[in-house]
């Protein structure tokens, strides 16, 4: 009969390999490219936006902030009525706490870019005036003074 010898005690443990750590973690970092969304608003508000025949595109989109002005969608309408509300991100928002709104996103952006800040109405065609110019009124008093108005491209020019 042959021993049997207990070894164990006299081999070392082999060094973990992390040669293919540098591939898991690429891996890992193109499955979350691919699989998350950017966060995009909900809108709770009805726009058709106007028609315009010169139109300008927005360089950077980082220093836009966006201010919704419509009337509420059905499902709000029980709640909120149909007059034309304003919606800040994803929440009705009174006119008077655009400054707290404007003032918050200022803050969170980089100190260099804030006098840059853009804020775009994306206002119903539809809405009053009246609503509009109670926001450009808070939008001065907080010292936001480029203002940009999102419109559609007039399908005709025929000018």
């Amino acid at each position: 009969m042959g021993k049997f010898r207990d070894d164990s005690s006299t081999k070392e443990i082999p060094a973990i390999s992390t040669s293919s750590l540098p591939d898991i973690i690429f891996m890992l970092l193109f499955f979350f490219m691919v699989a998350t969304q950017m966060k995009e608003v909900e809108y709770k508000v009805s726009i058709q936006f106007p028609e315009a025949t010169q139109l300008t595109k927005l360089e950077e989109k980082s220093l836009v902030k966006y201010i919704y002005v419509g009337t509420p969608q059905p499902k709000y309408r029980g709640q909120y009525g149909s007059e034309p509300r304003v919606q800040l991100d994803d929440a009705f928002a009174e006119v008077g706490q655009i400054g707290d709104y404007i003032v918050s996103e200022r803050s969170a952006m980089d100190e260099k870019k804030q006098p840059y800040m853009v804020v775009s109405l994306k206002v119903d065609k539809d809405c009053k005036m009246g609503i509009v110019t109670d926001i450009k009124q808070e939008l001065r008093r907080n010292s936001a003074l480029k203002i940009n108005y999102a419109a559609a491209q007039r399908a005709n020019d025929s000018y």
